[in-house]
């Protein structure tokens, strides 16, 4: 039974014989069938209808010059031998009874009649074809009758007019137009499909690890230009899938980096305090050991905290942004803190950005906490519109940052000389976190020498069109009323 399948298999596949392997011979393949089928059945009407149109045309010139001659023997104008009148008509003889040849043209001179036909008195004119035993040697011949006397007039039926010359002919014809057809139909096809070709040799260089390249993109609106933009649009969605996993990847990294960097120490130290307690336990004041202790978890919580949002900011997706008035959200972060030094407000209307909330919201405060750790007393921010970006900006009139140290200041776990004590507040995670914001909404985030002698922190987030809608804003002083609700900040808490 195996073997009867295999080989009714084979004799299927023998019989559907071999196919295009290519689109483009599929299209060649279609053209050329189709004009096959236009060309074959045109070649045969054709054949048809010049083979009648030329038979007729002979009849006619046949008949006409025997009615020429015809009316030569009528009026006695008869010469012999017989010049002939229309081209073509080379055989004309007049024959008399007994089948005596009267006159004769220059071509039947010495010829028998040509015909024994002889026309009645009721039809004086009539067709003939006279054929030897040979069928191919034909004359075609018009005979008139003129009182006792029959005029012939004809020629031999020409061989490039027969049936086999005329299907010579139109076959060469068919098949030349066919062959072009599909010579025109590959070129065209290949022509048409170059720019798809490209886009697969592009598209097979592709590689995981360099997904920036793009397919060319064809002019025009046609299908395989839409297609080269859809794959473009493709491999782009594709690319920032990549980098947001990359940076995912990166950012978990890190965090188990920092973590178990950062976290050893604080670690280390309550871990000495209670093997302590445990050896000396009558040396141990247990409240004091309980209020380092305290203080040990509540950095470490604060540390984890950080570096959970640290990672959270790398991977927040286009949902959870919103359209923000950014002077609105610094109002409401400095509403909700305290301090010893106020800061001083200069603020635009309708300043509005799309970002997250919570995130810049938390971006405010770290740099708000930074300028009220390092001012001396003064302390400026000022929201404003500087081109297609919205600008934060904030002053103190502290120490400031050295040249050589403002990238390394937003550095994880980075502390100058100057701020390095830990007992001034902070994870060393602030400056930290108000980058990776900043730049994971497009913006910028860097320090410069202030007016004030300190630093100046300069935030630029991309701007939204401006919402026209009416709101008041101190320009020197923070307005904080009673009746003010809270925008979309981060959750109030309390502050060392």
């Amino acid at each position: 039974m195996q073997a009867i399948h295999s080989l009714l298999e084979r004799k299927r596949l023998s019989v559907r014989g071999p196919r295009p392997q290519s689109l483009r011979g599929y299209i060649t393949l279609l053209a050329t069938l189709l004009a096959t089928v236009l060309m074959v059945p045109a070649a045969v009407l054709g054949t048809i209808v010049t083979r009648h149109a030329l038979t007729d045309a002979m009849w006619t010139d046949a008949r006409e010059q025997a009615s020429i001659t015809a009316a030569a023997v009528r009026s006695g104008r008869l010469t012999d031998p017989i010049t002939p009148q229309v081209s073509g008509i080379d055989l004309v003889q007049v024959v008399g009874p007994g089948q005596r040849v009267v006159a004769s043209s220059p071509r039947a001179l010495g010829l028998p009649p040509l015909t024994t036909v002889w026309p009645s008195g009721r039809d004086s004119q009539e067709d003939v074809e006279v054929c030897s035993g040979d069928r191919h040697d034909c004359v075609r011949l018009s005979a008139i009758r003129v009182g006792s006397q029959v005029v012939y007039a004809g020629r031999p039926a020409s061989v490039t007019t027969g049936p086999r010359g005329f299907d010579l002919l139109f076959a060469a014809q068919a098949a030349i137009l066919i062959a072009l057809t599909g010579w025109g139909a590959w070129k065209v096809a290949g022509r048409i499909l170059r720019p798809v070709e490209a886009i697969r040799a592009e598209l097979a260089a592709i590689n995981v690890h360099d997904l920036s390249t793009r397919v060319p993109e064809p002019p025009g609106e046609d299908e395989i230009a839409k297609l080269a933009r859809t794959v473009n649009s493709t491999l782009s969605r594709i690319e920032q899938a990549k980098e947001t996993t990359m940076r995912a990847l990166q950012s978990q990294r890190q965090f188990a980096a920092d973590a178990s960097h950062e976290l050893r120490t604080p670690l280390a130290g309550l871990r000495a305090q209670l093997e302590e307690a445990r050896l000396h336990p009558e040396q141990t004041d247990v409240r004091e050991m309980a209020e380092h202790a305290l203080r040990d978890v509540e950095r470490l919580q604060a540390i984890i905290s950080d570096l959970l949002l640290l990672a959270r900011v790398a991977t927040s997706g286009p949902a959870e942004w919103r359209p923000v008035d950014l002077g609105e959200l610094v109002q409401d972060e400095i509403c909700q803190r305290g301090g010893r030094i106020q800061p001083q407000l200069s603020i635009e209307d309708d300043v509005m950005v799309k970002v997250v909330p919570g995130y810049v919201g938390r971006l405010v405060g770290n740099l708000l906490d930074n300028a009220q750790r390092h001012a001396r007393g003064t302390i400026e921010v000022s929201v404003r519109k500087v081109g297609l970006d919205a600008e934060l900006t904030v002053n103190d009139d502290g120490e400031g940052v050295p040249p050589g140290e403002r990238e390394r200041v937003f550095e994880r776990f980075m502390r100058l000389d100057a701020a390095r004590s830990r007992d001034r507040g902070g994870t060393g995670l602030g400056l930290a976190i108000a980058r990776d914001v900043a730049l994971s909404h497009g913006g910028k985030l860097r320090v410069e020498d202030s007016l004030l002698g300190g630093a100046r922190f300069v935030l630029q987030l991309p701007l939204m069109a401006a919402l026209h809608r009416m709101h008041a804003n101190s320009d020197n002083a923070t307005s904080c009323g009673k009746g003010r609700t809270r925008g979309p900040g981060r959750p109030h808490r309390a502050r060392p």
